[in-house]
């Protein structure tokens, strides 16, 4: 392509709204021009399709963790020219039934400074769209680590869901006594057979005020996340292929290898094992 009728490539590049770099991958008459960013494009195309929720501050951190030397306004640049910022988030139904009349706890969470890990539990229900039909999948995190330490999913929403969530995360820590369980005020949660298994082991009641989700911010978080790095992505045929790709994210994905920023660029388990290391006092920033 040449530049005639008095245009030079830069307006033509302006004119365009390309770069100059794609205007030369696409101009076959044109000597082939050696792109230097290739390597560094290969590496940020990666990360992005495997983690399409990160925006340019995990992607710079996650191209560090593997040896680039490189600034965030770089990594900015080639994700604007290579189309791979960000998408946008969009809302979520909501699975809360707050209309009962069973004892509501008040909200402890907010006043707490955290400072180690089984202080503060979070906890809540989202649904997964199937084939067919919607499943409801129940978590529990420690708010310190950001780690997922149980979960369950079923078709039931009813609190046998959330009790094999916290089974489950009772099974695999031991909260010292005066821990504190943070959740909706949903009935799942308000049920005796939940609160009187939280209170067997030590546990302060916590819940948010009604219709007030950013009080359980962390859990909403988190279901952003596993909705668009996981759920977003695939077509579950039945309930037995959502649990096994959910237990693949959760365990292996999530836990182990997504960075998150207030941990400083690490995944949760490998905060957890540093804080064992460090003897709990590490900083999360």
């Amino acid at each position: 392509m040449k530049a005639d009728r008095g245009l030079t490539i830069a307006r033509m590049v302006e004119l365009g709204g390309v770069s100059r770099a794609s205007f030369y991958r696409h101009d076959e008459d044109a000597a082939p021009q050696p792109d230097r960013d290739m390597d560094l494009r290969d590496a940020i195309q990666r990360i992005a399709l495997e983690w399409p929720s990160y925006g340019r501050p995990r992607i710079t951190a996650a191209l560090r963790r593997q040896g680039w030397v490189v600034n965030p306004k770089r990594v900015y640049r080639l994700l604007r020219e290579d189309n791979l910022l960000c998408v946008r988030k969009r809302k979520f139904l909501v699975t809360t039934d707050s209309n009962h009349k069973r004892r509501v706890y008040p909200n402890l969470a907010g006043q707490m400074a955290l400072s180690g890990i089984d202080q503060l539990w979070v906890a809540d229900i989202t649904y997964i769209r199937l084939e067919t039909e919607f499943v409801y999948l129940a978590v529990v995190i420690d708010a310190f680590s950001r780690r997922v330490i149980g979960w369950a999913l079923d078709r039931s929403v009813e609190d046998t869901l959330t009790l094999a969530a916290l089974r489950m995360a009772l099974e695999s820590r031991r909260p010292p006594a005066g821990w504190v369980h943070h959740s909706d005020r949903g009935s799942q949660y308000a049920s005796g057979d939940y609160t009187d298994l939280l209170k067997a082991h030590g546990c302060e009641i916590s819940m948010s005020h009604k219709a007030s989700p950013w009080e359980n911010a962390g859990c909403e978080s988190w279901m952003k996340t596993l909705k668009y790095e996981e759920v977003y992505r695939q077509e579950y045929r039945d309930l037995a292929e959502a649990r096994a790709s959910l237990a693949r994210f959760i365990d292996q994905v999530y836990n182990q290898q997504r960075l998150h920023s207030a941990l400083g660029y690490r995944p949760p388990v490998e905060f957890e094992q540093a804080l064992l290391v460090s003897g709990g006092v590490e900083a999360r920033a």
